[in-house]
């Protein structure tokens, strides 16, 4: 193990951080996807730091196969956007930039600064952006050039008593958030965390506050645990710590129905099997999530044509969706898939058949009006 010094105000060294070499952390660069590394090898022969962040470092660390590779560097988004002519910049709050490849995203951010009144927009250095994690088992970086995971703040202890810990005030950290509170159950469910008494109450106490969640990244949140492949147990996590009722309110109820117990067994049992699809298939659309996850509380009642049956169920989806907002395009998917499912299929309309109309019989004998005038017309080479 290595160590980094920093100086402190009245210059005396002190320990910085712990660099771990890649026989302690054994993370190698066959384990990291080929396009997180084409970035960030780009980024270093440009002179920049790039590192491997969050979700990847600790997932690899627990033998877990990272779902996303998120990139960490001191180059502005600007900057990146230039050197990649596959992405493009996103966001108000703070500027990122997505780098679009065949099959994946891959998320780049510069780090950002920590310094008192600095807003989500400044940028900062290495060590500023470990002030701004959430809980230490998402605050290391490695650095795939030199193969060697950096640890600020004795993450690496906690991802080995498999314990969460928040970086930043409990008593701010959530009101700040509120989406961490959801985090650090996922967290915890997916990845078998302990979560200490302290941060549970600070949970419960400030679960009113996921409330104030934008619509549209409240439905992020809740499609990336559907589609994460451990949605059964994270579910279950949720109801337990009551932050279900905020996040799929319509869902909920419907899921409970008049037997809570055995509503809540059936839908963990159906989320059970949402999740080994997701293991077993490479690339599943959300429209076909929607279906899996609502379609079996969609009630379709009385006699109506296929297109007035086919708005009920559009309804009807998006009403248990809410207050999700995914796009509509992804809603009719899963209508389509659940009438599909269901049988339910569109009639065909009867082609009128053409009535052919029927010559005139002329008595037998009797020439019609046209022959007469033909027979009466000169032939021709004849004289008058």
């Amino acid at each position: 193990m290595l160590i980094r010094y920093g100086i402190d105000e009245s210059g005396k060294r002190f320990e910085r951080a712990r660099i771990f070499t890649v026989e302690e952390h054994g993370i190698s660069r066959a384990k990291i996807d080929r396009e997180a590394l084409l970035i960030t090898d780009r980024l270093q022969k440009e002179g920049y730091h790039a590192y491997i962040v969050g979700g990847a470092v600790r997932d690899l660390l627990t033998d877990k196969e990272p779902k996303d590779f998120d990139i960490c560097t001191d180059a502005q988004p600007k900057r990146v956007r230039r050197l990649f002519w596959n992405s493009r910049i996103i966001g108000r709050r703070f500027r990122l930039v997505h780098v679009h490849f065949k099959n994946q995203i891959i998320e780049v951010s510069t780090f950002r600064s920590n310094e008192p009144g600095a807003d989500n927009n400044d940028f900062g250095t290495l060590e500023e952006d470990v002030e701004r994690r959430d809980f230490s088992i998402n605050a290391l970086y490695y650095d795939p050039k030199k193969e060697q995971v950096i640890d600020f703040v004795r993450a690496m202890k906690d991802i080995r008593d498999k314990r969460m810990r928040s970086l930043l005030p409990l008593d701010s950290t959530f009101c700040e958030d509120p989406v961490r509170m959801i985090r650090a159950v996922k967290y915890s469910a997916a990845g078998g965390f302990a979560i200490p008494f302290t941060l549970r109450k600070s949970i419960k106490r400030f679960r009113p506050e996921l409330e104030k969640t934008p619509t549209s990244r409240m439905t992020e949140e809740v499609f990336k645990i559907y589609e994460g492949g451990r949605s059964a147990p994270i579910i279950k996590a949720l109801e337990q710590y009551g932050l279900l009722e905020i996040m799929i309110p319509e869902l909920r109820r419907a899921v409970l129905g008049e037997n809570p117990k055995r509503g809540l067994r059936e839908f963990l049992s159906r989320l059970e099997a949402l999740d080994l699809l997701m293991g077993t298939e490479e690339s599943i659309p959300r429209g076909r999530v929607i279906k899996e996850v609502y379609g079996s509380y969609l009630r379709l009642e009385g006699e109506h044509s296929f297109e007035e049956l086919f708005k009920l169920a559009f309804r009807g989806i998006k009403e248990l969706l809410a207050p999700l907002t995914p796009p509509n395009a992804d809603v009719e998917t899963a209508v389509k898939l659940l009438f599909e499912e269901r049988g339910i299929v569109k009639e065909k309309k009867k082609k009128k058949r053409r009535r052919r109309r029927k010559k005139k019989k002329t008595p037998e004998g009797e020439s019609s009006e046209a022959s007469q005038i033909l027979d009466q017309a000169p032939s021709e080479g004849s004289s008058s």
